[in-house]
């Protein structure tokens, strides 16, 4: 777990994500914008997350909260065919209000420095 110091002065906490986080992260999705969904692949619905949650060994998922409420998600999906060890693709969300203030960054340093220490070497966007 780490705490994060926002631009704004909020602060938020980057841990990574658990089986009981499903149903924050969910009101999360529902309560961002088109906006700042437009990059990204709708509907976030409960069985897509229920999918996530279900692959949780091949990912490395990080969340972001704020006020006992998740506002960003990032993972990384590890590829479990032998020939792409060490390759994986990335996704993040930050929820609008959270936007431009440093916690992408922050929630990418520490995704990358992990995926690093678990011998990854290639990372590309989804």
């Amino acid at each position: 777990m780490w705490n994060v110091k926002l631009k704004d002065g909020r602060e938020a906490t980057v841990r990574f994500l658990t089986l009981e986080d499903k149903e924050k992260l969910g009101e999360m999705f529902a309560s961002m914008s088109d906006e700042a969904l437009k990059w990204g692949m709708p509907p976030y619905t409960r069985e897509v997350i229920e999918r996530w949650m279900s692959n949780l060994p091949n990912l490395i998922p990080l969340v972001a909260e704020h006020s006992n409420r998740i506002v960003g998600y990032a993972s990384i999906f590890k590829y479990t065919h032998p020939r792409r060890k060490g390759i994986g693709d990335i996704g993040m969300y930050i929820h609008q209000y959270f936007q431009n203030v440093g916690l992408g960054t922050a929630i990418l340093n520490h995704l990358l420095e992990i995926a690093k220490r678990q011998g990854m070497h290639r990372i590309s966007c989804m």
